[in-house]
């Protein structure tokens, strides 16, 4: 009779929650601790909204990726009974004609080819069908009504009440202190509470706070802040899909990017760029420059929302990897331990399909995608990760 091995996971984000239902559905025994409560308000799945999208420029994997992930959200939402995805489209616009080598032809040609049905849009038609935007300034782009956006928090919510459902031990309010190890093996984790957990193999699935966790993975990967900011609509009917869908305004060089509002008006901006490196505990605060550089945006892209009011700000962390592909292996040097991290600021969308990975690679399955997830060094770079975010 085979012995059933046994887990500790470190995390109970989207990568350690995806990660426990799969290794669960495979026979393992799951244990997962948290800082918590669950989900964890400093974690970077704990938000509001995330976008899902397949758009990936000629990416093949993280188009095949987003493609399944698409799929399997619809299973979520009936799996769980309640929207957890919404499927709205994305909006892809450029500030110019879409060009050969950038991220809005490249997908557009690319999932063209595939066959995805994608509507082609130009000043005229983004001004009748999208009346919010300013469509002079944006001659050129897409819909892509395969798109939409997740409610994060709710989603971890939901992972982690399915898990304990399906027999993960889910220890909430259990901050990790440190590795047990035996000899040259990790043999599990002790909590600052000093309660141990044990295990065949442990996973740290620790978002942000990983290269501080592991300081061999700093040069490699490391924490940034990206600036998010919420907005208040009185008329959240006008600001929510068909009419406004999730978009990407010239995304590929500017980085902005939002979503509709909510039902309260609640409605989110947010940039993807570089970031500011910045330590996961430190206070997670926006810098002064960005409202009046997104009200600048604002202001030039969608001239209603330019006085809004602000009612909240959001320094989401990203867990940036030195090629924005995941990082999804066991430790070269320390048996017994693995690592699920470097998000990168794209992973939530991939929620559904993120627990195979991660189990293949404790596993040791290897397939087609493991060398862009595997441990490696900056010399290993792709130049198709790198451009995939």
């Amino acid at each position: 009779m085979a012995v059933t091995q046994t887990i500790v996971i470190v995390g109970a984000g989207i990568f350690g929650l995806t990660a426990a239902r799969e290794l669960r559905a495979r026979g393992w025994r799951v244990t997962v601790i948290d800082p918590g409560p669950v989900p964890t308000l400093t974690a970077a799945s704990t938000d509001i909204s995330k976008v899902v999208r397949m758009d990936y420029g000629a990416d093949a994997l993280w188009t095949e990726l987003g493609r399944k992930s698409l799929a399997r959200w619809a299973e979520w939402n009936a799996e769980s009974g309640q929207p957890l995805f919404h499927h709205d489209g994305f909006l892809v616009l450029s500030r110019g004609a879409m060009q050969p080598g950038g991220f809005e032809f490249e997908s557009f040609q690319h999932l063209t080819a595939l066959g995805e049905p994608l509507e082609r849009l130009d000043s005229a038609t983004l001004a009748q069908r999208f009346p919010a935007w300013a469509a002079e300034n944006y001659p050129d782009g897409y819909l892509n009504p395969s798109g939409g956006w997740a409610e994060s928090g709710r989603t971890v919510a939901w992972l982690a009440q399915v898990a304990r459902h399906e027999g993960v031990q889910v220890f909430e309010q259990c901050a990790f202190a440190g590795l047990l190890e035996k000899e040259s093996r990790v043999i599990g984790v002790r909590a600052k509470d000093g309660r141990e957990f044990r295990a065949d193999l442990t996973l740290l699935a620790t978002g942000a706070w990983t290269p501080t966790l592991l300081p061999e993975l700093s040069k490699v990967m490391w924490a940034t802040g990206q600036p998010v900011l919420h907005f208040r609509v009185t008329n959240p009917a006008e600001w929510q899909a068909p009419r406004f869908p999730v978009w990407a305004a010239d995304i590929g060089r500017t980085g902005w990017y939002g979503f509709p509002a909510l039902a309260d008006g609640t409605l989110k901006v947010a940039n993807h760029g570089p970031g500011r490196r910045v330590h996961p505990d430190a206070p997670r605060e926006v810098s002064p420059d960005d409202e009046p550089r997104f009200r600048a945006f604002l202001r030039d892209t969608f001239p209603a929302l330019a006085d809004v009011p602000l009612i909240g700000t959001r320094l989401c962390l990203y867990c940036d990897t030195f090629d924005g592909n995941f990082w999804l292996d066991h430790h070269p040097h320390r048996p017994g331990l693995c690592v699920a991290a470097g998000d990168s600021g794209h992973a939530f969308k991939f929620a559904p399909v993120l627990g195979d990975l991660i189990a293949d690679a404790v596993e040791r399955n290897p397939d087609g995608m493991h060398e862009r997830f595997a441990w490696r060094t900056c010399k290993t770079v792709s130049s198709e990760g790198a451009r995939a975010r």
